[in-house]
């Protein structure tokens, strides 16, 4: 994993688009914080699949869950 800030990759974007090509990772900083990150495309379905484990487990209810949340709403007034 790179972390450059904005500038650095917007002067040298070959570069770090060559890096991505080849499996890492590039964080971009803006004002020292982090903005964006760049990734492959092959990378991003198993990115995206790891940050879904355990918020997809098993079966559920969309109307069950959707009543709870109403409920929850209604007792606030």
């Amino acid at each position: 994993m790179t972390t450059v800030t904005a500038t650095e990759l917007q002067n040298n974007f070959g570069k770090y688009l060559q890096s991505v090509q080849s499996g890492n990772e590039v964080i971009i900083l803006r004002n020292g914080k982090e903005v964006a990150r760049l990734i492959s495309r092959e990378r991003t379905v198993s990115f995206l699949t790891d940050e879904l484990v355990g918020v997809l487990k098993g079966n559920y209810d969309d109307k069950a869950l959707r009543a709870e949340r109403i409920s929850k709403h209604e007792d606030l007034d």
